[in-house]
C-alpha cells in the first residue's frame, strides 16, 4: 500500500514533468506546427483563372493575382464575387492541409507503447 501512495504522491507532485515526458512541450509543438503550416502553399481561383489566390496552411492569404484581360473592370460586383470564391477555395484547401498535418503531429506525439491508438487519428 505504501507503494501506491508513493506513486500517487509522485504523480500529483510531478504531473507537469510527466506530461512533458509523454507529450513534449505543447507550446513548442504548437510553434513547430505553425511553422510547418506556413510552409504549405495552397491556391484558389475563379473566373477561369481571372482571380488567383495563394495562401498558406495557417489560412493566411499571401498573394492575390487578378488578370485584367479576363474581367470587366467596370463590373465591381463580379470582381468581388470572384475574389470571394477564390479566397474561400484557397482557405478550404488550407484547412484540409492543416487537418492532415495536425493528424500527423498527433500521431507523432503519442507515447510509445499505445498500440494502434494512433489509427484513431486517420
Amino acid at each position: 500500500m505504501n507503494y501506491v501512495k508513493a506513486l500517487c504522491d509522485y504523480v500529483v507532485n510531478n504531473h507537469q514533468n510527466i506530461q512533458i515526458q509523454m507529450f513534449g512541450n505543447l507550446e513548442e509543438q504548437q510553434a513547430k506546427m505553425e511553422a510547418q503550416l506556413r510552409e504549405i502553399i495552397v491556391h484558389g481561383e475563379s473566373g477561369g483563372g481571372a482571380v488567383k489566390i495563394t495562401a498558406n496552411g495557417n489560412k493566411e492569404v499571401t498573394d492575390i493575382s487578378i488578370d485584367k484581360s479576363k474581367i470587366d473592370l467596370e463590373d465591381i460586383e463580379q470582381l468581388e464575387d470572384m475574389l470571394l470564391i477564390a479566397i474561400e477555395q484557397a482557405l478550404n484547401n488550407a484547412g484540409e492541409q492543416a487537418a492532415a498535418a495536425s493528424q500527423d503531429m498527433i500521431k507523432d506525439m503519442l507515447p510509445p507503447g499505445l498500440g494502434n491508438l494512433g489509427n484513431l487519428f486517420g
